[in-house]
């Protein structure tokens, strides 16, 4: 790891674009981590602060435009990303359910909640919300505000604190997690009961 960041501190100029990049090829859900691409951003802007226009810039298009691209393939390519190894771990008819029932209770507050939830969720929600056909303007709408916030929120963060606060981002993403996996099993338990 060390290498790579002095590779990219030796070519600091590129690294917005190799950014970019990598928040584009997570959309094909290649196994990029946003939170992680934000921090890098953020403390390559930290120590280069002439950058940091174009570093925000970067993981905040990248993330966007990744997220559109995750929604466009659920949309248009459907079921038969099943069959693609990048997508057949994620294609979990149950999975889809379950995030399908969330926008159909919630709408766009799935969206708003699901950006702020880490370990692969959020690509899910997108080629969910693809799948199910959802609306393309008022995703792409939900998304931008989600986005926006996001990015923003966890950039000016790691900008700020940098290495201090990724531990106490990693705990409050763990519990953000477990909270959403309590709602959803009290919702779920609740109908269940229900019915």
């Amino acid at each position: 790891m060390d290498s790579i960041i002095s590779l990219v501190e030796n070519h600091i100029e590129y690294a917005p674009w190799i950014i970019f990049g990598l928040l584009l090829l997570a959309g094909f859900n290649v196994p990029v981590p946003e939170d992680g691409m934000l921090f890098v951003a953020a403390t390559f802007a930290a120590r280069n602060p002439e950058q940091l226009p174009q570093f925000f810039a970067a993981v905040y298009l990248g993330a966007y435009l990744s997220d559109l691209i995750c929604y466009g393939l659920g949309r248009y390519l459907g079921p038969k990303l099943s069959h693609w190894r990048l997508f057949a771990k994620i294609m979990d008819q149950d999975k889809i359910d379950r995030v399908a029932g969330y926008y159909r209770n919630y709408g766009m507050l799935t969206l708003l909640f699901g950006r702020f939830v880490p370990f692969g969720v959020r690509n899910i929600l997108f080629l969910t919300a693809g799948l199910g056909q959802m609306n393309a303007v008022k995703f792409a709408v939900a998304d931008l505000v989600a986005c926006t916030l996001s990015s923003a929120v966890f950039f000016s963060v790691y900008y700020r604190y940098g290495q201090k606060i990724v531990l106490i981002v990693q705990e409050l993403n763990v519990a953000l997690f477990v909270l959403a996996l309590a709602v959803g099993a009290y919702f779920y338990f609740k109908r269940k009961n229900a019915a």
